[in-house]
């Protein structure tokens, strides 16, 4: 039986349609998340063009997009992105390394939570942010008294996030596998720690954004390069495109560290797959 070309050309459309959903429900999340950010950039640019048309407090998009254009001829943005990044990624590389470490003996062993949980709540408590100057005080305006803003900064929410997830373990589970003789070191590895494993990735985001704050607070206080800097700089010369060079660029740089984090948490556990809605 032959099929001519009217009767194939219907089943090459709905192949066609049934490839075309499949992307877009397989993309779904990035779909969406971009129409959001298209209708924000466009209420801010009408909004920016006739609601505060002569304000020096906002600038449109476009024109934040044009002093991007400048600072990177310039190299002033890629010497502050270089300098702001090095502040963050050693600060929160160590912040991640001390803060699972805490946190993991925290929440699986009760004599050192006694210990270390007064001085974690305290320093959760006090505003860091306020030490900034001691820091500069004690390690100079380089690149070290930021590093320790942002490391005291994000390593308190990865240590309370990481005990909270060893703690909070089904005890049936270990009671399961207590049954069955398993060691500490086994229930360890293969229960307590992979539970608690989106408690942990939930600690490193909320790092993220705070080592994020603390770059900008370091950077605030006492620097020459930065975004922090850059910030403070444009304010300075009542530049709200360049506030917002240095804004944007920060949440660029968290959205890109919270996408990171995603991923390896799909790869560590890829079991925990996210509902269709």
């Amino acid at each position: 039986m032959t099929i001519t070309t009217s009767e194939a050309r219907p089943r090459v459309e709905q192949r066609r349609s049934v490839s075309v959903r499949r992307f877009y429900l397989d993309h779904r999340a990035f779909f969406r998340g971009m129409t959001s950010v298209i209708v924000l950039l466009v209420a801010w640019e009408i909004t920016a063009r006739t609601v505060f048309k002569h304000s020096l407090a906002i600038a449109a998009p476009s024109a934040v997009f044009h002093e991007y254009v400048k600072l990177i001829k310039n190299g002033q943005l890629g010497q502050d992105i270089q300098w702001s990044a090095q502040e963050f990624v050693y600060g929160f590389i160590m912040a991640a390394i001390v803060g699972l470490f805490i946190g993991l003996f925290m929440g699986a062993f009760r004599a050192v939570r006694e210990y270390l949980d007064p001085i974690v709540n305290a320093m959760y408590a006090t505003p860091v942010i306020a030490l900034g100057p001691l820091f500069i005080l004690w390690l100079g305006i380089g690149i070290n008294s930021k590093i320790a803003v942002v490391f005291i900064l994000a390593v308190l929410p990865i240590i309370i996030n990481t005990e909270t997830g060893i703690r909070t373990v089904d005890p049936h589970l270990l009671e399961t596998a207590r049954a069955f003789s398993a060691s500490r070191t086994q229930i360890f590895r293969k229960i307590m720690l992979p539970a608690a494993l989106p408690l942990i990735v939930t600690g490193l985001r909320l790092g993220v954004g705070r080592g994020l704050l603390g770059v900008v607070a370091g950077e605030l206080f006492a620097a020459q390069h930065g975004l922090g800097y850059r910030i403070l700089f444009s304010s300075q010369l009542f530049n709200p495109a360049g506030v917002f060079v240095g804004i944007t660029s920060l949440a660029f740089a968290g959205i890109l560290s919270m996408v990171l984090l995603r991923r390896l948490e799909k790869k560590l556990a890829p079991w925990r797959t996210e509902e269709d809605n």
